[in-house]
């Protein structure tokens, strides 16, 4: 797809945005407004740096462009590589009219100096040189400053930047036409000026950074310069003559000597020099006049123009126009000096038939013009004033204005139709909307600042409130309705066509000859032109150039090219005749998808039956002398397919290899601005425009010759079948992909919020494609951006930069900065990476980064029918689309059939290329699986991952370790549903043993938390019986046992398979752990709950096998897997040590039961004690529950423990002392402890107080409880003595009737000899037999008695004591008196007894 040197195409510059980005500035003099009111002319011009085609420079494609109106200039700096801040800025110089060309701007090392004439002012802004502006050569910032950055600090009403031109009182001011200014070379700055007058006076201001007055000179006829302090110009005195007014000035400096050409009114071209001060040369153009130099030179000329340019090898050459009537004449002279004399040497003349010569510009071989013609529409052409055939201009293909009328398809809102066409990127500009809204609301309102969709809304409802506000009927047909919205809309349209008019009116050329950059400087925007492609040349070219084709662009063949442009002739015939309903309805059928042969057949009906001018017979007649159809066609074609086999993309990586830094970041700009984003996409667009449109006559040529048949095939029926099968299909094919390339042209991207783009870079890196170089960030310059644009601008740029610089590397003689070449080859490569049919996937790719995926969605759509390259890519994408939608099923569905094309595919190769050796070991649709199962559990969307997995396990068959994965992915999904059996299912199902287990864990640990324990019991656990329980019992020893219930759980899983051993085991471990960790009330409760329950399992079993091992206290328990443990040393830690086996039987278990209840008693009476009652002992609690008053229960743990009782009735004998010597609290509390022990009997005879109960249940406890030798009875006297509280005479009948010793014994040791003398009295009067019953002796001291005795030892303990004290001499001598008694029949009795045997 070669570009042409022959011609052009313009590119229009649109803004898109709204909102005003010039800085006002106001020079304000103080001037007034001269007499007369005469209005200069707008104007135009630029400059472009010196450097500006140099690639590593900062001004690299930089150049500054202006315009004037009025008493106002623009001035914006642009940059085709950077976006330039602060770039424009708007000077007003009121009451003064700024001169047409009247700006002038010249770059010194340090400076950019601005020259502007006025027609009573001059003046100089001296702005800093970019390259000052930063001090190291590589500039990084996407956004960069202009010069301009600091313009509003300068004082310009300052002498230094603004001088009045001065006038003689009383005399009319000095009213210059024309001028022009340059720098010399000390610094000054000097302006020429060509008054209405006559004569050229010169303004001289010293350097802007250096002290000086002001000098003006005045050259005059007379070659004398004259220097004036109070200057009173010659032209007021009447000395000059108008004739040599000048027209045009221009100035050239040879060395220190500026020369200054004026073309003059006289048809003379005059060059003066400043520092000889006289007029060197005289030349009259006429004489370069073929015919007719009388008739002109008594003419004043008026529109004549100069142009000058300067060449190192050819030197200075001057471009002149004379402007005749009729008729204009350029003429190419060259200057030469020859001994100080200097003359003209012609070089070449060129006529031109149009009359109306905006501007021109001479380079060293072409000459540029700039035309309105008859119509008010702008023409541009170029021409080689050395080498050219027959004067023959090249063509510029001007951008066509929009069409004066919208066409509505009768299934099209007009609304619809006229805001499609009013917000095209190619149609309008954002101001001349603005302006036409402006007027429409009859300037009630402004609307600079608004974004583009909210202009959008605001034209809506502008024009719909101005059609509801004119209807007076409430009802309307559909019809009338539609009328009456095409009426109202038209007349908007119409309004914005007459300000998009205005706005297009050009002003002058810009060429930059370091870059060969053209553009055309219009009153609103500013357009670009790039080289035309020899196809598009063709089809756009106007009949006499097409005519007079010396040689096909296309091929070198003479006879091929011959037909060929045939063929485009009568292509020319079949669009003029292709109306605009016939156009829409081609158009319709490819956005319907339909087929394109079909419509462009039914469109050639159309034609046929409206042919009321013969074009048809016309056209059949230039088929006639086309000898190869086949050819004609396939050239064309073939120059139209931009189908590559190259993988554009991966050139990317070579813009940073092998080259310096500052290379790489000026390769990473270049062409990068907003501006050059916009010029480079549009003209992608136009190129789509005319091919689209270029092949659609072209079909529907070929359905003219299959109409036609072998009537116009010399070749016969080979050629016929040549264009059946070949050719018509290849012209469809191009046909949808140039639709395409449209359509996305002028699609604009959505604006996207920040939290969708973290979330889709998020499932980009899922993906593992959020460092693709497609996925680059979203940097919008534009606003709005359309998609292609995005993808140029962040993706497609640097891209191509890499593959242009390699050639041009490779070919070291082209310039690196040579606007045309650069140009064509970026839409070339830009229009080959959006190529539907090339393998690269970088816009989709793009797209779906930056969540286009509205725009995305139909770009698939627009491509499925045809395109067979990347569909499962496309597919892809798609489902991308969907899920961010939230249609997940779709995107499943086109996941899925995307999976086919996953090894055959560059995209799809890139998704499933992993570094992971696990993974890569994977077919590559298993990794593709991987890849989307990971994108949907990542969005969300469980249901769909089951679905994709359970499809990918088919692809795994011989893949056991995908397999494992997958089915642990199916469960983990089912289980998170609450899909309980089919995660059931997906876990028996998976191969890996180590999967299995870890997802039967965490089943287990789910099911538990979700306390969904009837499926985890009842589930068959096939094979899996023992990893289940070792699971449970590991999860039940390692968390807490309050807050999960495992050992419940693991319980009824043995119950429900009726194992009763194993289920009382873990109730008895539960129960075990319960009292060791749970000391509350509720741990209590379960212990014991866990206790009966062990104990319920054991009944259950057969006496012989009714047994458990006890489990370890404290142990670590071993978990399948767990690494081994080491010391601080790193050794490993020696093992647990192995403890005997202790195996508990029921009676253990009934114990270990009763200690629980007791401590559960306990707790309940007692709160505080439960955390101290968890983990104590038999014996302790039975001190606990006597401390606490629960005799009962501490009497049923001694028996159950066969502990002895007497800590039960010490302490009970205790609380009754504590009750009888205590107050009512005391009282009022022992009812508590009382209530919760159980009496034997109730007395109900009389109210009975605590210390009663207290006493009497003393009594029932020893009555019930009796005890060799009354050892509870001695226990409870020793306790009541050593408190010395008077024994109860129920305790001291009951204890003397079993033990009247110890009894003496126990009040010897307190002291009481009056109670000891007492009971020794009584036990003597006893033995002797008086009262015996009551002391346990059957029968009394007789000699036929049983033996009886008396405790020797304690009374004689007794007597030595009362003999001690004289308190107690009646005692001891009545006891002694007693024993004396007692010894006499003692005697006796033996005497008898003696005898008696």
């Amino acid at each position: 797809m070669a570009a042409l040197d022959r011609s052009f195409i313009e590119i229009c510059g649109f803004e898109r945005e709204t909102f005003s980005r010039f800085r006002d500035i106001t020079v304000n003099l103080g001037l007034s407004a001269l007499p007369g009111g005469v209005k200069c002319p707008d104007s135009a011009g630029g400059f472009y740096y010196e450097e500006s085609g140099k690639l590593l420079s900062v001004t690299s494609n930089r150049f500054i462009h202006w315009s004037t109106s009025g008493d106002t200039v623009q001035l914006v700096e642009q940059s085709l590589d950077t976006n330039l801040l602060n770039n424009a800025v708007r000077l007003k110089i009121p009451q003064c009219q700024l001169l047409p060309g009247g700006v002038h701007i010249e770059e010194t090392l340090n400076n950019v100096i601005i020259l502007i004439v006025t027609n009573q002012s001059v003046h100089r802004l001296a702005l800093p040189h970019p390259s000052r502006m930063y001090r190291s050569e590589l500039v990084t910032e996407l956004q960069m400053q202009s010069i301009f950055t600091d313009v509003g600090k300068l004082n310009l009403q300052d002498p230094v930047h603004s001088y009045v031109l001065p006038r003689a009182q009383g005399q009319p001011p000095v009213s210059p036409t024309t001028s022009t200014a340059w720098i010399s070379q000390e610094g000054e700055a000097h302006f020429a000026l060509a008054s209405t007058s006559g004569g050229i006076l010169v303004v001289s201001l010293p350097p802007h950074d250096s002290p000086g007055t002001v000098a003006i000179v005045e050259l005059k006829q007379s070659s004398v310069m004259q220097r004036l302090t109070g200057w009173v110009p010659t032209a007021i005195r009447g000395g000059q003559s108008p004739s040599d007014l000048a027209l045009s000035l221009a100035v050239r400096q040879f060395d220190d000597d500026p020369f200054i050409f004026a073309l003059c009114q006289d048809h003379k071209l005059r060059m003066w020099s400043y520092k000889e001060q006289m007029c060197l040369m005289v030349a009259d153009m006429l004489e370069y006049l073929p015919v007719g130099r009388g008739e002109v030179k008594s003419v004043p000329g008026q529109g004549h123009k100069l142009r000058l340019s300067f060449s190192s090898t050819t030197g200075l050459s001057l471009g002149v126009y004379l402007g005749l009537p009729k008729r204009g004449q350029f003429c190419v002279l060259e200057l030469v000096a020859n001994n100080n004399r200097y003359s003209l040497v012609h070089l070449s003349t060129l006529f031109t038939t149009q009359e109306t010569l905006v501007d021109f510009v001479l380079t060293s071989t072409d000459i540029w013009g700039l035309w309105l013609d008859d119509d008010n529409q702008t023409v541009v052409k170029y021409i080689n004033f050395e080498h050219n055939s027959a004067g023959l201009w090249n063509q510029v293909f001007m951008h066509p204005p929009p069409e004066e009328e919208v066409h509505i398809g009768i299934d099209q809102d007009p609304r619809e139709a006229y805001l499609e066409t009013l917000f095209s990127p190619l149609q309008f500009t954002a101001m001349a909307i603005i302006k036409a809204l402006q007027i429409y609301k009859r300037g009630t309102e402004r609307f600079i600042d608004l974004p583009w969709e909210s202009l959008k809304r605001e034209v809506t409802l502008t024009v719909e409130n101005e059609l509801q506000n004119s209807v007076t009927e409430y009802e309307f047909s559909q019809e009338e309705y539609r009328q009456l919205q095409v009426e109202f809309w038209s007349k908007f349209y119409a309004c914005c066509l007459q300000y998009q008019e205005a706005l297009s009116t050009p002003l002058a050329l810009l060429i930059n000859q370091a870059t060969s950059m053209a553009c055309v400087l219009k009153k609103g925007y500013v357009s670009y032109l790039l080289p035309c492609f020899a196809v598009d040349h063709l089809y756009l070219s106007a009949d006499e150039y097409l005519f007079s084709e010396e040689e096909t662009p296309v091929t070198e063949d003479p006879e091929v090219g011959r037909d060929v442009l045939q063929l485009v002739q009568c292509l020319r015939l079949v669009s003029e005749s292709v109306q605009g309903d016939m156009a829409y309805d081609m158009e319709k059928a490819l956005d319907h998808l339909q087929s394109p042969e079909k419509a462009a057949e039914q469109v050639l009906e159309s034609m046929l039956a409206n042919d009321s001018e013969n074009i048809i017979e016309e056209i059949q007649n230039k088929l006639q002398d086309i000898r190869n159809p086949p050819g004609a066609m396939s050239v064309l074609l073939r120059e139209m397919d931009l189908e590559t086999d190259a993988e554009a993309g991966v050139e990317g990586a070579a813009l940073t290899a092998g080259r310096s830094l500052s290379m790489r970041i000026s390769l990473s700009q270049l062409y990068g601005s907003s501006v050059a984003v916009s010029v480079v996409c549009q003209a992608v667009c136009h190129m789509a425009l005319t091919r689209a449109m270029l092949c659609r006559d072209l079909l529907i040529l070929q359905q003219l010759y299959l109409r036609l048949g072998d009537n116009v095939f010399l070749g016969g029926g080979a050629q016929l079948l040549q264009l059946q099968q070949d050719l018509i299909p290849r012209c469809s094919h191009l046909l949808c992909s140039y639709y395409l390339l449209k359509r996305i042209s002028q699609n604009l991207s959505s604006p996207v919020p920040l939290d969708i783009l973290d979330a889709n870079l998020q499932h980009l890196s899922v993906l593992e494609l959020s460092d693709s170089p497609a996925m680059a960030p979203n940097r919008s310059v534009l606003n709005p951006q359309t998609v292609v644009e995005l993808f140029y601008q962040n993706v497609a740029r640097k891209t191509i930069m890499a593959q242009i610089y390699s050639q041009q590397e490779a070919q070291s003689s082209q310039v690196p900065l040579h606007w045309p070449q650069m140009a064509s080859s970026i839409v070339t490569n830009l229009s080959q990476l959006l190529w539907p049919s090339n393998p690269v996937f970088m816009f989709p790719e793009c797209l779906m980064g930056s969540c286009q995926y509205t725009q995305l969605q139909e770009y698939v759509r627009l491509i499925g029918p045809w395109c067979q390259v990347n569909v499962g890519s496309c597919r892809f994408i798609l489902g991308q689309c969907y899920l961010a939608t939230g249609e997940g099923q779709k995107a499943l569905q086109c996941f899925q059939e995307a999976a086919t094309e996953v090894e055959k595919e560059d995209f799809l190769m890139r998704l499933t290329s992993t570094e992971e050796e696990e993974a890569a070991a994977s077919a590559p649709r298993l990794q593709y699986y991987n890849k989307v199962l990971r994108l949907l559990e990542d969005v969300g969307l469980p249901e769909l991952v089951i679905q994709l997995a359970t499809l990918a396990i088919s692809e795994a068959v011989n893949d056991p370790r995908s397999q494992a994965a997958l089915w642990t992915r199916i469960f983990k999904h089912h289980l998170d549903l609450g899909h309980n059996s089919q995660a059931y299912e997906a876990l028996v199902q998976n191969p890996d043993q180590s999967r299995q287990l870890d997802c039967l864990r965490q089943l287990v640990v789910v099911l538990c938390e979700r306390s969904q324990l009837k499926d985890l019991v009842q589930f068959s656990y096939v094979n899996l019986h023992d990893e289940v329980v070792s699971i449970i019992e590991s999860r039940a020893r390692a968390v807490d046992l309050m807050t999960h219930n495992y050992y419940e759980l693991l319980y009824a899983f043995h119950i429900n398979r009726h194992n009763y051993r194993k289920a009382g085991t873990v109730m008895f471990e539960y129960g075990m752990r319960l009292g060791r960790e749970v000391r509350t009330l509720h741990g209590l409760q379960k212990q014991v709950n866990c206790y009966l329950a062990a104990l319920n399992c054991l009944r259950l079993i057969r006496p012989d096998y009714a047994w458990i091992v006890q489990p370890s206290s404290g142990c670590t328990y071993e978990r399948p897997g767990a690494s081994p443990k080491r010391n601080y040393d790193g050794e490993f830690a020696p093992g647990p040590v192995r403890r005997q086996i202790d195996i508990l039987e029921l009676k253990d278990l009934q114990k270990e039961y009763t200690l629980a209840r007791s401590r559960l008693t306990l707790a309940q009476q007692h709160p505080p004690s439960a955390a101290i009652a968890g983990s104590a002992s038999a014996v302790e609690m039975v001190a606990l529950l006597v401390q606490t008053g629960l005799f009962d229960t501490a009497l049923s743990l001694c028996q159950t423990f066969k502990l002895p009782l007497t800590q039960v009735f010490e302490g009970l004998t205790f609380k009754c002392i504590k009750l009888q010597y205590g107050g009512e609290h005391s009282q009022n509390e022992a009812w508590s402890w009382l209530a919760a022990n159980q009496l034997s009997t109730i007395v109900t005879t009389k109210e009975s107080s605590a210390t009663d109960e207290a006493w009497r249940l003393l009594a029932s406890y020893l009555e019930a409880h009796p005890s060799q030798n009354a050892q509870h009875h001695r226990c409870v006297i020793h306790k009541l003595l050593s408190h010395g509280v008077p024994l109860p005479d129920w305790l001291v009948n009951d204890y003397k009737a079993v033990d009247t010793a110890a009894l003496l014994r126990l009040y010897l040791k307190f002291d009481r000899l009056d109670l000891a003398t007492e009971l020794v009295l009584e036990y003597v009067d006893a033995l002797l037999g008086k009262g015996h019953q009551y002391f346990g002796i059957e029968r009394p001291l007789s000699a036929t008695a049983p033996v009886v005795w008396l405790p020797y030892t304690s009374i004689d303990q007794l007597l030595s004591s009362l003999s001690e004290s004289q308190t107690h001499m009646k005692l001891y001598e009545k006891l002694k008196a007693k024993l004396d008694d007692y010894h006499q029949v003692l005697d006796n009795a033996t005497t008898l007894r003696i005898q008696a045997h």
